[in-house]
């Protein structure tokens, strides 16, 4: 998730920090060959439409999720917060992974990293599939579709990152709007398929899909050229822990994490438990559609206002967005509300994070810094769907909601009182 990010207009200085933002730790670095491809080449561009095509593999997969919710639940027994936890496993994982992600692509390139990724997935996925248990199916497909999306997802957008110059926020743009495109694809298919095929078959049929698109994806997944001079950042605990500020926004990005993957989890289960007559994953798939708006809008519009104060606008937005859910009772135009609103204060989130890092902590080893704030979205994620899977059991949607909005309200404030400070 990169967007454009205030450089110095020094030509020389861009090219030598261009691709050290991604570089986790110093390796050997050489001056490519003269016939090797050049920065926003026709190559770099092909590594672009490469990460399109596999963030929208693997978050298309793991954001389909809410479509098995309801019937896993009925063939396993087990209540919301049970079936929830394989949704926030995976969270955790992939978001927690994509350190470890980063630093292997650093040293051995995107590809073997996103065929390892492929791998993972797609036998997670089978084995997913023929799974009997619940407890079996948390490691299953929380490690399998994790280590996927771990693999398809930083390390390959980092890699444009280092293609690009002139036209890098373009480029990434275009790259992590897969996200969006996948969500919009793949949630509403899947949940065709499950009440078509069932949950299990699903499941091969996303396996089968996941090695073609992925295999394609790897072809164009090339190491980036490098400038000769380039060096490794400092240690990411060097550049923060002296830094108030990363706590603070630290605890923000967790507690609006922990609302933001409510929806992707339950909603279709809500749909479905309200008697509406209308697709649940179809609603997930807008709010995939309008975080693409969000990211390329917002992600645009930060070079001419004040990202903080898009940035803290997009939180109190997605905080607010709950109320248009708990508002909405059967009412399905209104759920189609809300995922407008949430879905382009979401992607504004995920456009703004780097460059709101970048005007904290600079722009030296931002992909490191990165890399640490959003394991906070992978703990608000592991917390909040189980959570909120308990408290629907208990007490409903309604108070769960509240419940929801409040803790998105909190991490709204607390990034307020940083921006103000």
């Amino acid at each position: 998730m990169w967007s454009p990010t205030r450089e110095p207009d020094s030509r020389s200085r861009a090219k030598t920090t261009a691709f050290s933002l991604f570089r986790p730790f110093s390796t050997p670095v050489s001056e490519p060959g003269p016939d090797a491809p050049s920065l926003d080449s026709a190559a770099a561009w092909l590594v672009a439409g490469a990460t399109f095509l596999s963030t929208f593999t693997v978050f298309g997969v793991a954001y389909s999720f809410g479509s098995f919710f309801r019937p896993m639940a009925e063939e396993f027994d087990a209540d919301r917060g049970t079936i929830a936890l394989v949704f926030s496993i995976t969270t955790l994982l992939y978001f927690g992974l994509g350190v470890v992600s980063g630093r292997a692509a650093d040293r051995f390139g995107p590809r073997p990293v996103l065929l390892f990724g492929a791998v993972a997935l797609v036998v997670g996925l089978v084995v997913t599939s023929r799974v009997e248990s619940i407890t079996v199916g948390y490691v299953t497909y929380g490690l399998g579709v994790g280590i996927g999306v771990a693999c398809g997802y930083v390390p390959m957008v980092a890699t444009v990152g280092g293609w690009f110059d002139r036209h890098r926020s373009t480029a990434v743009g275009l790259a992590v709007a897969g996200i969006g495109a996948g969500t919009l694809v793949v949630a509403p298919l899947a949940e065709r398929l499950i009440d078509s095929r069932g949950w299990r078959t699903t499941y091969l049929y996303l396996a089968a899909a996941s090695a073609v698109l992925l295999a394609v994806a790897a072809i164009g997944a090339r190491r980036p050229p490098v400038m000769a001079g380039t060096s490794g950042p400092a240690p990411i605990l060097q550049q923060i822990r002296s830094n108030r500020a990363f706590g603070v926004l630290y605890l923000a990005i967790l507690g609006i994490s922990a609302g933001l993957f409510v929806p992707f989890v339950f909603m279709a289960d809500y749909v479905a438990e309200q008697g509406i007559d209308g697709s649940g994953g179809l609603i997930v798939g807008l709010i995939g559609l309008c975080s693409v708006v969000g990211r390329l809008g917002l992600g645009a519009l930060a070079a001419r206002v004040s990202p903080m104060a898009l940035f803290y606008g997009s939180l109190a937005t997605m905080a607010a967005s709950y109320l248009i859910w708990l508002t909405a009772g059967d009412r399905y135009g209104q759920l189609v509300v809300f995922a407008l609103v949430l879905g382009v204060a979401y992607g504004g989130f995920i456009a703004l994070s780097p460059v709101v890092a970048a005007e904290l902590f600079g722009t030296v080893g931002l992909g490191g810094v990165l890399g640490a704030l959003y394991t906070a979205a992978g703990v608000g994620g592991f917390i909040g769907p189980p959570t909120a899977g308990a408290l629907i059991d208990r007490f409903g949607y309604s108070p769960t909601l509240v419940a929801t909005t409040a803790v998105s309200a909190l991490g709204a404030s607390t990034y307020f009182a940083l921006a103000r400070h």
